[in-house]
């Protein structure tokens, strides 16, 4: 093989990186060029396959290309394999690693195409010079890459030997780390090697562990990204030319020296995770840019970056995008946050975005004026580019015109609600309006402001002091998924503006059918709760971690009741939950209390309840399958309270609970504690319920669902249903 020579070429890279790969590749001397999916290829000089290989900031890997063949079969694919003089490029005593991709004419899985393509070569070796290669998977001396498609057999060796996105300086990484061929992608996207050239800044307000900021220096300084990586897939093989290598590396060094000379630009990155900064801070090390590119930490609510005066800059980052339920509530008002300080740290500046959520993207309160789709590994993504200047704010008040004085007045505003988000905060002030007389006649503090009023925004929204804990009932799937998020967003974007509250005291979580106890599994685990009052009782709730909150806000009115007839009374409270009626009993004068319910966690929930308002061990807090419990006892109670579960079927239980199966047995078993003139309470939230008839007759039954109902709940008169049960006479 000569220097002279072209070769067939073939370069990799991350989906969505192609047309940016096309450009780079041309730049480095690949002729011919043209894309395909995940990669281009072309013509290239050993040299310049070379080059590709120091300074591709993009490819995954530059491929050699020793065959191209049409196959039908297995055999066909071990005979073009054989076919290749491969003592040419390895030495027989050598190690060898084989890449395969695709499948079809007969190759079902890689594992075996790979064992195909192996076995010929090592035959292939043996039967020429008598000796056969090891095979090595890690920095073997010849890598080889066997792809086929639609029977188009590819063969090719694999110069770059690891992915070319292994700079070398990352050896540790964040919980989301961000590929550093993606992360220089972005960057050409947002031009920074221009602004660079023009003395612009880089910052990033989330930094994690600096991949942005050391991929943007290396451009700046003119750093080829494969000069620190020391093995490469043609170090063993036997084509290669250490001379061409030797210049070209040499030369890298010389224009990275030059570089680094040059006056440093002002390059800051920031990062509130205090555990990610010396990791950070060791790969920039490694990467020698220390001089070049300082690491804070700092929250995001702290930002603002501050180059020599009036010098303007690039602000780039990646936020988290959510993956799990109830993420959209703190990643908008993080989104609007990183908005807002862009719009008063970065005027003047450029910002480039990078998420996989746009929607988010679009609630910074900026409009972008360029776009670019790119996907995170199997992730969607876009890249928005913004001019951060007071005519692209997007804000509650006016938009301001280029050169309004007035501009920096009210830069620290809200972003501008959807037409939709204004009619969901008038609606959410229009009922607090209708409430407050209410709510201040009866000292209420934790009630119920909206429940899905307007059927396109689904959300309930409960008010727990100066916390808002908001609910959203899953989608049916017949409701566009895209259409349901801009909603959701819609309606978090409202609540603080509309309740005044810091985005910060809101907590959302997503309420769909629940199986067994999975309502009462654990969201978060957070452990912080927060005291709340009603009717004279202290209660704690708890907003992140459980589904339910620890009070439901909905019987309100039943525990009212049960304080009021509590006196002197034996009061039982079967499903207790976090003993909230246990409490209003024991204030309304219980003699005794007994809570029964299946949950500890729930139990020494309700025994701190209990001692917050000072009561002492002389409430019984039973931990029992109640079925199973009522059947053992003997005993007579006042005052009985059940609120069952609609399902239940914990692996503590015998069987499984069904409230409308299962209703007529516990009725029967507590009616049996339930003294001659004692009072039972019945309740349950299961939209097609039945009472069984058979109650009725052998019980005095009453349906007291209506007076249960409080003013915070009349538009959902369904909430739940409730009847008084006593003997009859």
């Amino acid at each position: 093989m000569t220097q002279s020579k072209l070769y067939s070429v073939e370069l990799t890279c991350p989906k969505s990186l192609e047309g940016l790969l096309l450009e780079e590749a041309q730049s480095l001397g690949l002729q011919q060029a043209k894309e395909r999916p995940a990669g281009v290829s072309g013509l290239a000089s050993l040299e310049d396959a070379y080059r590709m290989c120091l300074w591709s900031r993009l490819a995954n890997r530059v491929l050699l290309v020793l065959a191209q063949v049409k196959i039908g079969n297995a055999d066909e694919l071990y005979a073009a394999v054989q076919s290749i003089d491969w003592y040419e490029h390895l030495d027989a005593k050598g190690s060898l690693a084989v890449d395969f991709s695709g499948r079809g004419s007969g190759i079902d899985n890689t594992h075996f195409g790979a064992l195909k393509v192996k076995d010929a070569i090592v035959d292939a070796l043996r039967d020429k010079l008598g000796n056969r290669p090891t095979v090595e998977k890690n920095q073997p001396d010849l890598r080889v890459h066997a792809h086929i498609q639609r029977g188009q057999f590819t063969l090719a060796i694999d110069l770059s030997g690891a992915s070319l996105h292994q700079r070398g300086y990352r050896l540790q990484q964040g919980a989301a780390p961000l590929k550093e061929n993606l992360a220089a992608a972005i960057l050409l996207r947002a031009g920074w090697p221009q602004l660079a050239k023009q003395g612009y800044a880089l910052s990033d307000p989330m930094c994690g562990m600096g991949t942005f900021l050391i991929e943007g220096t290396m451009m700046a300084a003119d750093i080829a990204p494969g000069l620190q990586r020391e093995y490469w897939g043609f170090n063993g093989w036997l084509g290669h030319v250490p001379a061409i290598w030797q210049r070209l590396t040499e030369e890298a060094k010389q224009r990275a020296e030059q570089g680094l000379n040059q006056p440093p630009l002002w390059i800051r990155g920031y990062e509130a995770d205090p555990r990610l900064i010396q990791p950070a801070r060791n790969n920039i090390e490694r990467a020698g840019l220390s001089e070049w590119i300082k690491i804070y930490q700092g929250e995001l609510a702290t930002f603002a970056p501050q180059p020599d005066q009036g010098q303007a800059g690039l602000a780039v980052c990646n936020p988290p995008y959510g993956e799990r339920l109830g993420d959209e509530a703190s990643l908008l008002y993080l989104y609007q946050h990183l908005g807002e300080r862009l719009r008063t740290q970065c005027l003047g500046w450029q910002a480039a975005i990078f998420t996989g959520a746009p929607e988010l993207g679009r609630r910074m309160g900026l409009r972008s004026h360029k776009q670019y789709a790119f996907f995170n590994g199997a992730i969607p993504c876009r890249l928005l580019l913004f001019d951060v200047q007071p005519e692209q704010f997007v804000l509650a008040g006016q938009k301001h015109k280029q050169g309004d004085t007035a501009a920096n007045d009210t830069k620290q505003e809200p972003a501008m609600l959807s037409a939709g988000g204004q009619m969901f905060a008038n609606r959410l002030q229009k009922n607090r309006k209708q409430l407050n007389k209410w709510l201040n006649k009866n000292q209420i503090s934790c009630y119920r402001l909206y429940d899905a009023d307007m059927p396109e925004y689904a959300l309930a929204i409960d008010i727990y002091g100066d916390w808002v804990h908001v609910q959203e009932y899953a989608a049916p799937s017949s409701v566009d998924a895209d259409k349901a998020q801009a909603r959701l967003l819609d309606a978090l974007a409202a609540i603080p503006q509309a309740l005044d509250i810091p985005s910060e005291r809101i907590v959302l979580k997503r309420r769909e059918r629940q199986a067994g106890l999975r309502q009462y599994e654990r969201q978060a685990d957070k452990g912080e709760f927060l005291e709340v009052q009603e009717g004279g009782a202290k209660l704690l709730v708890n907003l992140t971690d459980y589904l339910d909150t620890g009070v439901f806000l909905d019987h309100r009115p039943m525990r009212m009741r049960i304080q009021q007839e509590a006196q002197g009374k034996r009061f039982l409270n079967l499903y207790c939950y976090t003993g909230a009626a246990t409490v209003h009993a024991a204030i309304g004068g219980a003699r005794t209390t007994t809570s029964v319910d299946l949950s500890k966690t729930y139990l020494d929930w309700a025994k701190r309840n209990l001692a917050l308002n000072g009561f002492s061990e002389k409430h019984q807090l039973v931990q029992a399958d109640v079925m199973h419990w009522l059947a053992e006892q003997q005993g007579s109670y006042d005052l009985i309270f059940i609120d069952p579960p609609t399902f239940s079927n914990s692996k503590r239980m015998q069987g499984f609970f069904d409230v409308q199966r299962d209703q007529l047995p516990l009725l029967q078993q507590a009616m049996r504690l339930l003294a001659p003139a004692g009072v039972l309470y019945f309740s349950n939230n299961f939209r097609r319920f039945e009472l069984d008839a058979k109650l009725s007759e052998e019980y005095q039954v009453e349906e007291i669902s209506a007076q249960t109902i409080d003013t915070d709940f009349a538009r959902n008169s369904k909430i739940h249903r409730a009847w008084r049960f006593t003997h009859k006479a």
